[in-house]
């Protein structure tokens, strides 16, 4: 049986703009976690429900997502076969505790945010946000987004909240992938780091590059360079993560 992928988006990022990984797999049974209806950051059984496939499962992760799926695959290892972790995010980057969920800092940027959002000024500066999200973070600077799919995302008055909510949760996620690393499960499923160097990235590509590493000893995995995708290596190098799916 071939295996199934399940696809977990970094930080305000789309299913819809995994479009070009999707279409080059077309015999592939992939499901693509839907940030705006499900958080990344959810707890496994949410995103394994939400995926609506039975385990064991191939996990992609991507920045905050590959946090995730690291999540996952340490706490049900059983679920999960395959992992692919794109650029992910670093277990050291915790961010500031006092920012953390729930606490008084969280709660008044959520109270900023949600006025902002029924103010409108999402709709106003949100496809102009999506851009320049693109600009920085792909080396190609090709967006998948059609302007109605971006006003409709990144425009809507809950957006920023739901960003807001993803960074924050992230830090005390990998906070607690960091605790789960020091005493890994003995059987680990094959796993991959794709790794971009180029575009943005390359500013800061030595000291990055050293982090992943470090997490791929702490994995037993191995790494892929790419010296001409930035970060979204979706939208920069699809054809990367689409030939190991099918090689891992």
């Amino acid at each position: 049986m071939s295996t199934r992928w399940v696809v977990l988006p970094g930080l305000a990022e789309t299913p819809e703009e995994f479009g070009r990984v999707v279409s080059l797999l077309p015999s592939c049974e992939l499901r693509l976690i839907d940030p705006w209806s499900t958080p990344v950051t959810s707890a496994p059984d949410v995103l394994s429900s939400a995926a609506g496939v039975e385990s064991p499962v191939g996990l992609v992760g991507h920045s905050i997502g590959g946090l995730a799926a690291l999540r996952w695959m340490l706490t049900r290892p059983f679920e999960v076969d395959r992992l692919i972790l794109v650029d992910t995010s670093l277990t050291s980057e915790t961010g500031l505790r006092w920012l953390y969920p729930g606490t008084a800092a969280d709660r008044g940027i959520r109270a900023l945010l949600g006025f902002l959002g029924r103010l409108g000024v999402p709709a106003l500066l949100g496809p102009a946000a999506r851009r320049l999200l693109v600009r920085v973070g792909s080396a190609t600077n090709r967006d998948l987004l059609s302007k109605a799919t971006a006003r409709a995302r990144y425009g809507a008055p809950e957006s920023w909240l739901l960003f807001w909510d993803e960074l924050a949760s992230s830090w005390a996620l990998a906070a607690e992938v960091a605790a789960l690393l020091e005493h890994p499960p003995e059987d680990l499923p094959p796993t991959v780091l794709l790794v971009a160097t180029g575009g943005s990235s390359r500013f800061t590509a030595s000291r990055w590059l050293a982090g992943q590493r470090a997490l791929a000893a702490k994995l037993n995995a191995t790494v892929e360079v790419l010296p001409d995708s930035a970060h979204l290596v979706h939208l920069d190098r699809p054809d990367a993560i689409a030939d190991l799916l099918v090689q891992i």
